[in-house]
């Protein structure tokens, strides 16, 4: 237990770090908005290159990725819109209380892959999350356009805005390098290991920064249900999922992993241009990162138990 709150103290310091340095409004207000998106765009994607274009797969098994993803993903999804018919009748407030029950924050993820599994959990943590964004943006979209009066986008506007993802496109670039088996140049090997080294540093101080403190006793019901849903109850699927189709070792905890995290912020940007309720939405996302600093340790305690 030690050992794993070691590992996840100085991630859960520098989100509070961010905190902090946003209350002070340092280094200015306009800072924190632009380091969020050169990371996203620039950082984050020189880092799944090429740590997927220098990784082994040879041990790898992708069909029990894409499984062991997919299904607690489904079924948990499948249930809540089953339940919405009776018990959530507002279209929006669902909207908010699905993402925050499904989304995933993927600077805290790889982080956490990284410092508790070393760089063989960072490289299976960058292929859960190529099939993790693109399932969850179909289903988080298909939501939308179900519960809320507002127009989705068409098929074809959701897989341009999935191919266009810089996580997936980053992800796709080193499994495609790494798998043709082209040698990079020495030269950019360096360039995007130097490039890559603050993308989970300034990721995390983004996240604390983002962060909003607001009152949340407006939506307490929906904090308790999605947060309970996302911290606990759906690790819990996942690990069932993965071990009933024959997944174990450090896939399995790696999947099981990813199920423990808060929500990710950018559900907020979602919920205001597709019409959820986006107040509610982002004190979900702040109640969930507060919350995760006290579930994840004893999730991941569980998790390496197995």
């Amino acid at each position: 237990m030690i050992t794993i709150i070691n590992a996840l103290a100085p991630i859960f310091l520098i989100v509070l770090g961010g905190v902090f340095l946003n209350y002070l409004r340092f280094p200015g207000d306009d800072f924190w908005p632009m380091a969020e998106r050169f990371t996203y765009y620039i950082l984050f994607p020189a880092l799944l290159i090429f740590k997927l274009g220098t990784a082994t797969f040879e041990q790898i098994a992708a069909w029990e990725i894409i499984f062991a993803v997919s299904l607690p993903l489904i079924i948990v999804s499948t249930l809540l819109l089953i339940l919405s018919k009776w018990f959530w009748k507002n279209g929006p407030a669902f909207t908010s209380l699905f993402q925050g029950s499904v989304r995933f924050n993927t600077y805290v993820g790889l982080a956490a892959s990284q410092q508790i599994f070393g760089e063989d959990g960072l490289i299976i943590a960058a292929m859960v999350i190529a099939v993790m964004i693109p399932l969850i943006n179909v289903l988080c979209i298909t939501v939308f356009a179900l519960k809320t009066s507002k127009k989705a986008p068409s098929i074809q506007g959701l897989l341009w805005e999935i191919t266009k993802n810089p996580l997936i496109i980053g992800c796709f670039i080193g499994i495609l390098l790494n798998l043709s088996g082209a040698t990079l140049p020495f030269w950019s090997v360096s360039f995007l290991e130097i490039l890559s080294q603050p993308a989970l540093p300034l990721g995390l101080l983004a996240v604390g920064a983002s962060l909003k403190l607001t009152d949340f006793t407006t939506s307490i019901s929906a904090i308790v249900i999605s947060s309970s849903i996302k911290l606990l109850i759906i690790p819990v699927v996942a690990w069932a999922a993965g071990s009933t189709i024959g997944i174990s070792g450090l896939t399995l905890q790696i999947v099981t992993l990813f199920f423990c995290l808060p929500t990710a912020p950018s559900a907020y940007i979602l919920a205001r241009q597709l019409g959820g309720d986006h107040k509610q939405m982002a004190t979900i996302i702040t109640a969930q990162a507060l919350l995760a600093m006290l579930t994840m340790p004893l999730m991941l305690l569980w998790i390496i138990s197995f």
